[in-house]
């Protein structure tokens, strides 16, 4: 292969074909003259102009991709098909003083969506009556069932937010019962939209906006411009100010960080200049939400988002009551607010321990088969009890831990029944295999995507659907092993690993899908004072050869060859990770996060 910079990307970085993870390093790749581009045109460093080469950033986007804007990169509401239709529609309902409801999903995405919408309707002097179902007794998305209750409470119009778009089923219902509904949504769909007034999303075929990468909160921001602009032509600002959209675009950012969309174009504006606005902390819920995690305020960045904020709505419809995110996020009262975050926080520490001893309990499980080291290309695993509300959580910490896709099931004792959830590896589509396994009857239900899939299954075939999927999965797996490679922005030693380096890197966030976390690799360091911590991270100090060093940590790792050659103690590893800003007590330093070692022994 050509030479990239002086790196051939097929050769393995620092020779690692295989790590103590089991993946191959390289180099990510990047035009050479399009880090000429960058450097020139926008006065960067060679590393900093190499990393945005490498996400695909042309010269002449780099300045909207550094500094994006609103103005600039704000798509016309007009472009999204139905998004005119659904804007008539609502202001319709608003001017009939109709009664209009909002029916969200649990999730950190659809308590943004939801709140979004009810504060744009709070500021048009009307009120909106929430409704999430719970996912454990209703299931995901619309249901007949949900549906009447909502008819019972004397809704006229429903507009559904996260969810609805592949509901065929129940709006069909709702349509049978006279009850409309606008559909806001950003999954993928059958050909056939489901009857409704309006459907907008950007995966629908034949939407032509160009938005597929957003979230369901992003569709959202753009459906309350096209209300205002919709408010506008009726003359509805006559007499109140218009809505000013830009304080809200802190709910906008939490959606698109925590459903882990693309942040590039638009949705890359949407996030970073709502990250800004959520520096603020003035929205009441999220403000108290930080301080019930023990945080302190300032400068918001994807890590509060993803891992403060977004784990703790989460957990009201894993473990709790599925409206607690949306109406955390909704609500202007201070004490409200404390009241819902302190009950989020308890609920999320209930959750932990609840995802724990189902981790702990299926590693079991999965290690006494030897599914984890043999060439089985998917594992199934099953319990008794399992909390349907982490089972996803813990495939996806498995799949991190094996490299291959992983199905977690819990089973009820008195039905028999197993409702489970997965996560794949890249090349290897899982939701395509539990929706072929369905459509042979051995599901009771099932579906997904290419990453993720659930299911519910009779307990008995749990064996027959494993032997199943792994037929189906197993011409893929060769490939996906092969594309099981981490990508390395630029090798640096220990002294190098300072903040100034961190700072510039920070100029290409926020980071996500299609603008991955910038990733150093350090070349011969020893692991020095490493020691085991609860959970079974591994911290410890990486020294290079001239003797200088940075702080580091591998998550869930002590039981690992990972973690298990950090606490040797030896010298000459080579190690991954990405570089976290470390502010404790004033020091303004960094640390590294581990995310992969090598043992130029082992290579």
């Amino acid at each position: 292969m050509a030479d990239d910079g002086g790196f051939k990307i097929d050769s393995g970085f620092l020779g690692v074909s295989q790590s103590l993870s089991g993946r191959a390093w390289r180099q990510r790749p990047a035009d050479p003259a399009l880090i000429r581009a960058h450097r020139q045109g926008l006065g960067l460093e060679e590393p900093v102009a190499r990393a945005l080469a490498a996400r695909g950033v042309g010269a002449d986007q780099g300045a909207d991709f550094l500094t994006p804007t609103l103005r600039a990169l704000f798509p016309d509401p007009s472009s999204f098909m139905d998004m005119d239709r659904a804007a008539e529609a609502i202001v319709d309902a608003l001017l009939a003083k109709a009664r209009v409801h909002v029916f969200a999903d649990y999730d950190v995405d659809g308590a943004s969506s939801a709140a979004l919408l009810v504060r744009w309707f709070r500021a048009m002097g009307a009120d909106l009556p929430l409704y999430v179902p719970d996912r454990l007794t209703e299931g995901y998305g619309p249901s007949a069932r949900a549906f009447d209750t909502l008819k019972a409470a004397g809704a006229d119009l429903v507009v559904t937010v996260d969810c609805g778009a592949a509901a065929n089923e129940a709006l069909a219902h709702a349509a049978a019962i006279d009850l409309k509904v606008v559909v806001i949504d950003h999954h993928l769909m059958r050909s056939e939209p489901p009857q409704a007034l309006a459907v907008v999303n950007p995966n629908r075929p034949g939407c032509n906006s160009g938005q597929g990468n957003l979230a369901a909160a992003g569709v959202v921001f753009v459906l309350l411009a096209a209300l205002n602009r919709e408010a506008r032509r009726r003359g509805l600002f006559a007499d109140r100010p218009e809505p000013d959209l830009r304080q809200w675009l802190d709910l906008a950012a939490l959606g698109a960080i925590c459903d882990v969309t693309g942040l590039t174009g638009f949705n890359r504006a949407l996030t970073s200049l709502g990250l800004k606005v959520m520096s603020d902390w003035r929205n009441p819920g999220l403000c108290a939400l930080l301080a019930a995690a023990g945080a302190e305020q300032g400068a918001a960045k994807s890590h509060h988002a993803g891992f403060i904020l977004g784990p703790r709505i989460n957990a009201g419809g894993r473990i709790g009551r599925a409206d607690l995110g949306a109406r955390l996020l909704s609500t202007d009262d201070p004490a409200e607010a404390q009241q819902l975050a302190l009950e989020l926080d308890a609920l999320n520490l209930s959750r932990r321990d609840v995802e724990r001893a189902v981790t702990d309990a299926a590693v079991r499980k999965v290690e006494a088969t030897g599914a984890h080291v043999d060439d089985t290309p998917v594992i199934v695993v099953a319990g008794e009890d399992w909390h349907p509300g982490v089972v996803g959580i813990v495939a996806g910490r498995l799949r991190e831990r094996w490299r291959k896709p992983v199905i977690v099931v819990g089973l009820d004792p008195v039905t028999g029944l197993g409702k489970g959830s997965g996560r794949s590896q890249p090349g290897m589509n899982l939701g395509r295999a539990v929706q072929a396994a369905w459509e042979t009857g051995l599901l009771l239900a099932g579906g997904g995507h290419a990453m993720a899939a659930g299911l519910t299954v009779e307990g008995g075939r749990l064996a027959e659907l494993t032997a199943f999927l792994a037929e189906r999965l197993s011409g893929e797996r060769e490939d996906a092993v092969a594309m099981d490679v981490l990508e390395i922005d630029a090798l640096i030693d220990p002294a190098a690993a300072r903040r100034d380096l961190f700072d510039s890197f920070e100029r290409l966030a926020p980071f996500g899908p299609a603008n991955p976390e910038p990733v150093f690799a350090l070349a011969g360091v020893q692991a020095r004072e490493a020691v085991q911590m609860s959970g079974g991270h591994v911290r410890c100090r990486l020294v290079g050869p001239d003797g200088a060093s940075v702080r580091a940590v591998a998550w869930r790792c002590a039981d690992l060859p990972i973690g298990r050659a950090l606490l040797s103690g030896q010298g000459g590893l080579n190690v991954v990770g990405r570089l976290k800003a470390d502010d404790w007590n004033g020091r303004r330093g960094v640390q590294l996060e581990i995310e992969d070692v090598a043992d130029p022994r082992r290579i």
